[in-house]
């Protein structure tokens, strides 16, 4: 079954960025952004457009005052293989003929990878808004990349997680290997960065990559988004400003700046512009009164 089989519609100010049949927007609920990778038969592996893409998807998301919360996912067995390698061969192959580099390569300098990287999450610094990351299977390569930057990450029984460029004769340059460091520790990363294996959902969560693991055996996939539907469910029910201030203090440390430091940045920042707003005097009005509050889109 769908997990909706009329989704309502939201009221947006700007429509979305156009995007190929390989990445599909819907929207769970009125306030929520699913984005869908779909190349199922390439396990929805991304392409150096398909990053470009995707940063614009972003991009348009927090600017979009009426959307709260995202959630990222892939359709079929994986949730993203990484880089489309096929890709990458036609870049590095040379015509054993000609010696001469094959036009793919002559044209990679006119369509880099955005400043966000791989997905347009891995290195997605600025963004305000969250990301929630629903790991439907397979997170391999760049789409471990993606989801060690997302704000949260809850994951099927049966996901896999790896770091397999070692394999490869690459490295995970997006952003990955600090990141992990900071999540897992040093020796945690070393292991999966130099063995390129593989660890399930459950370790992945016990070593503090994943959130939440679950799902009925043949039902992991529609589990997991139903799942991280619900999580952005609560999350846009919750005070946007509030959202958006908060995501931003845990970036600042995220980042490694000292606490003194990251809460003054904060203070003066982003929090300053909420202060004494619509929704903070909202919220603690509606406290007052024992009744749910209602928020306005954030102006942040």
């Amino acid at each position: 079954m769908p997990i909706h089989t009329s989704p309502p519609t939201p009221k947006l100010t700007t429509p979305p960025p156009p995007t190929p049949s390989t990445i599909i927007i819907t929207f769970p609920q009125p306030s929520i952004l699913l984005v869908t990778l779909n190349r199922p038969k390439s396990l929805n592996s991304i392409t150096r457009s398909g990053h470009i893409e995707l940063d614009s998807i972003w991009k348009w998301y927090d600017a979009e005052p009426s959307l709260r919360c995202a959630v990222i996912t892939g359709r079929g067995r994986a949730f993203c293989a990484g880089a489309d390698l096929k890709e990458w061969d036609g870049e590095l192959g040379i015509d054993n003929n000609t010696k001469e580099k094959p036009r793919n390569q002559q044209n990679q300098q006119n369509q880099q990878n955005p400043p966000t990287n791989f997905g347009g999450i891995s290195l997605r610094q600025s963004g305000k808004k969250p990301i929630i990351a629903a790991v439907n299977g397979l997170c391999h390569g760049g789409g471990f990349e993606m989801i060690i930057n997302c704000d949260m990450v809850l994951a099927s029984r049966t996901a896999t997680f790896a770091l397999p460029e070692v394999k490869l004769g690459v490295v995970a340059i997006a952003g990955a290997l600090p990141r992990l460091v900071r999540t897992v520790g040093r020796q945690r990363a070393m292991e999966l960065c130099l063995l390129g294996g593989t660890i399930g959902a459950e370790r992945a969560r016990e070593w503090g990559v994943v959130n939440w693991v679950g799902g009925g055996e043949g039902e992991e996939d529609e589990d997991v988004l139903k799942e991280a539907i619900r999580w952005a469910g609560v999350v846009a029910g919750n005070s946007p400003d509030s959202v958006i201030v908060g995501k931003a203090g845990v970036e600042v440390g995220w980042e490694g700046v000292g606490v003194g430091e990251g809460g003054e940045r904060i203070r003066r920042g982003v929090y300053s512009r909420m202060e004494n707003g619509e929704n903070m005097k909202e919220g603690i009005r509606a406290f007052v009164e024992k009744r749910e509050a209602r928020w306005v889109d954030s102006k942040l």
